[in-house]
């Protein structure tokens, strides 16, 4: 028999919430087979199983918060036979049920089975880790109705002797379908989904905990656009890959980047850390939520390279098939409300970073050529929301206006690039 776990799934996650359960007790799986999807802060990921037998028990339902290295479920080996065993109509729950009285385990830990460590394995770790900061001795911890011990427990055991944590749940799902609004009038409570609910609280902290301005600035797109019309085609037989206005503006922003470098920088308690490097956060809008996919090193990438990079993290995103290693470690975001229409937005901080530009939906507006004259050309808002802890004013727009210079003389891309 073997335990199915929640993985490590990297340094800044600790829980994820249980998407969908793939399979149910009984089922015959094959080694690698799709077990359940794990919904986290940042991505989904696909558990599966590790050999091939049948699904013994699942012991946490879709919806419930899982820790990392937690037991939520077990497999019986055995493969073909084990399977032919579990088709039948009556399932081996019960017996596993008879055989826990009799074993040797601790009384308060009926669902495990008697085997070494019974209480390290039925706490989660971070309950082991707060029961040993705070000097508790986890047998006196009250556990759940399977036997298992969370953070909360250990929690309410330091602040009373006899909570019951586990029985004060339904209480609060009880109350939980009330819905707020007027009397009378439809309405429909839905929960946040994991991402969402992560999305709302980092909005919050940043914030909360930066001194956050916003400058503004506009760009005539015309020298852009007119390189895209002629060279489109080229491009695209050339590199397979469309020539869009993104890798125009990560060139631009990778060029104002080397000016202005405390852009390209982030606190860390008393200190700034300047990175020397451009790892570049592309926002995409996907269906669970705002994914903000890094392009690494763009300084480094040609026009091509960025436009065929962004375009496989865009798919990856709406497809939620990134990996988180592609979301960690920005240095600056971009984020292009243009495409939905915006016209003009107060981009928010992505923290720990302290720059994100945003760009915005291209119009023809009427704009003075000189005294007597007056275009329509194809203009663009774009705005700079700024840690002003430690980006001065003066920076923030120098660097905006440098990010239209570039813009508006593409060729010096290629330069400052």
């Amino acid at each position: 028999m073997s335990e199915i776990t929640v993985p490590a799934m990297g340094e800044s996650i600790t829980e994820g919430t249980i998407y969908k359960w793939h399979v149910q007790e009984g089922d015959a799986v094959n080694q690698g087979d799709v077990l359940l999807e794990l919904e986290t802060d940042k991505v989904n990921l696909e558990i599966s199983a590790e050999e091939s037998g049948v699904v013994e028990k699942i012991l946490r339902k879709d919806g419930d918060t899982v820790q990392i290295g937690e037991v939520i479920g077990r497999l019986a080996a055995g493969g073909e036979a084990a399977a032919a065993a579990s088709s039948a109509p009556a399932k081996e729950e019960p017996k596993a049920e008879e055989k826990a009285p009799a074993a040797p385990a601790a009384p308060n830990v009926p669902a495990e089975p008697a085997k070494e460590g019974e209480t390290y394995l039925a706490a989660s770790p971070a309950a082991r880790k707060l029961a040993r900061e705070q000097g508790i001795d986890l047998e006196q911890v009250n556990r759940d109705p399977k036997g298992r011990i969370f953070q909360e427990n250990v929690k309410n055991h330091a602040e009373a002797p006899a909570p019951r944590p586990a029985a004060a749940a339904p209480a609060a799902q009880t109350a939980a379908p009330a819905v707020t609004g007027q009397p009378g009038k439809p309405a429909e409570r839905q929960r946040m989904s994991r991402r969402r609910a992560t999305i709302a609280k980092r909005l919050v902290e940043a914030q909360h905990t930066a001194a956050m301005l916003t400058t503004f600035n506009e760009v005539d797109m015309t020298a852009i656009m007119d390189i895209r019309k002629r060279r489109k085609d080229a491009f695209k037989d050339k590199h397979d890959i469309g020539l869009g206005f993104m890798s125009f503006f990560t060139k631009a922003v990778v060029g104002a980047l080397k000016q202005f470098p405390l852009l390209n920088a982030e606190i860390d308690g008393e200190d700034i850390i300047v990175k020397k490097y451009y790892d570049i956060g592309i926002a995409v809008a996907a269906k669970e939520g705002l994914v903000v996919p890094v392009v690494r090193d763009a300084d480094r990438l040609s026009f091509a390279a960025i436009e065929k990079e962004i375009a496989s993290l865009a798919s990856k995103a709406r497809t939620n098939t990134l990996a988180l290693s592609e979301l960690q470690g920005g240095t600056f975001t971009i984020t292009n409300g243009g495409t939905f229409g915006s016209l003009m937005s107060t981009p928010i901080l992505n923290s720990p970073q302290v720059g994100i530009l945003g760009m915005h939906k291209i119009q023809l507006r009427p704009v003075a050529i000189d005294e007597e004259r007056s275009e329509n050309r194809p203009m663009m808002y774009i705005a700079l929301s700024y840690d002003h802890r430690i980006v001065d004013g003066s920076d923030a727009v120098r660097f905006l206006v440098t990010v239209k210079q570039l813009l508006e003389d593409p060729e010096s891309l290629l330069l400052e690039g």
